[in-house]
């Protein structure tokens, strides 16, 4: 298995986001209707989904941005839906609806698991693009289910099919972009990410270069969360370059924007769906060829690993109560990974 040839030293960053929109969980609504089969559901079955599971989801300029492809070659489609799989060997697939509607698209995706079996839910827009979709949880069997709302909370199954995936490398799904970071090689946050970071740099100061450009570049959009919070945004996904532009935004953008950047540069991100306290946030884990993958280690002061989360380091003094929390990995929680 091939290990990126510029990640020397331990590094893990953790970054917050309140995805107060929703985010997926095997606690939503559905996933009691999973519990009772281990395969695509069968067409017209009709279930509620709540309306606040919204959507979960690089590489290189110096090295090769790796793009997502809908090459054709592995496709299981009907007239509503195509889900393209031809490179779920690198940690993704593709999915386009294919009518108009105004109805509300899901998607969920579950890997079979005699564990707990974790559901990613994700929107999907009727406007003929392909979305990407992450395989997050490594090999095995994927279960994929396209809903369309009939009325409020209410989906029926549009199209459902089952793959089985054995991934070219551990690192696929956490290089490229996918729904919830979103860019291409053309993309601005490619061109700073190329800009602020030299090809020469270890792993230590890539994280470190980019964590600095975040959380003194962006603001905290108060007035936008807010509308956030009151459901004026439903279904909202960071557009990197707009963010980038207005210079501010919510723990979302914060979290995307630096995965964006560092898998833009060729470092294996992974956005991480949790707890902090009581309260839905999101960190960002990255890969050390020496040690692995490492959680919620994320300062080091050149002696010791702290605990310093980069929306919070933005965002508000470092007061002792303050270290004293984001230092302490109890208070994280993880739920899914992306």
């Amino acid at each position: 298995m091939t290990k990126p040839r510029d990640l020397k030293k331990l590094i893990s960053l953790v970054l917050i986001v309140f995805v107060v929109m929703g985010t997926c969980s095997t606690a939503c609504s559905f996933s009691e209707v999973m519990e009772t089969f281990h395969g695509p559901a069968q067409d017209g079955l009709i279930v509620e989904l709540s309306p606040n599971v919204i959507p979960l989801a690089q590489t290189p300029a110096a090295p090769i941005v790796l793009m997502p492809v809908a090459s054709g070659t592995k496709v299981d489609s009907n007239s509503k839906a195509v889900i393209d799989y031809s490179n779920s060997s690198d940690g993704y697939v593709m999915l386009k609806w294919l009518t108009q509607t105004s109805n509300q698209i899901r998607v969920q995706l579950t890997r079979e698991s005699r564990e707990a079996e974790v559901t990613y839910t994700y929107t999907i827009w009727p406007n003929g693009n392909f979305e990407v979709l992450p395989l997050s949880d490594g090999n095995g069997k994927y279960i994929i289910n396209v809903w369309e709302q009939t009325q409020g909370d209410r989906y029926s199954l549009a199209h459902g099919t089952a793959i089985n995936v054995t991934l070219n490398d551990e690192f696929a799904p956490f290089l490229r972009p996918n729904q919830f970071v979103n860019f291409d090689k053309d993309s601005d946050v490619v061109s700073r990410a190329s800009e602020i970071v030299s090809k020469d740099y270890d792993l230590l100061k890539k994280v470190s270069v980019v964590y600095g450009f975040v959380i003194n570049y962006l603001s905290y959009d108060t007035d936008f969360a807010n509308s956030v919070i009151r459901g004026e945004k439903k279904g909202y996904i960071p557009d990197l370059d707009e963010v980038l532009d207005r210079g501010k935004g919510i723990c979302f953008d914060y979290a995307s924007l630096m995965t964006a950047m560092l898998r833009s540069q060729g470092v294996p991100t992974k956005l991480v769906i949790g707890f902090a306290g009581e309260v839905r946030h999101a960190w960002i884990n990255v890969y050390s060829e020496d040690t692995g993958w490492i959680d919620r280690v994320i300062f080091f002061d050149g002696e010791n690993w702290t605990l310093m989360d980069p929306t919070f380091a933005s965002t508000a003094s470092n007061t002792a109560t303050l270290q004293q929390f984001i230092g302490d990995g109890s208070n994280y929680t993880v739920l899914t990974l992306h």
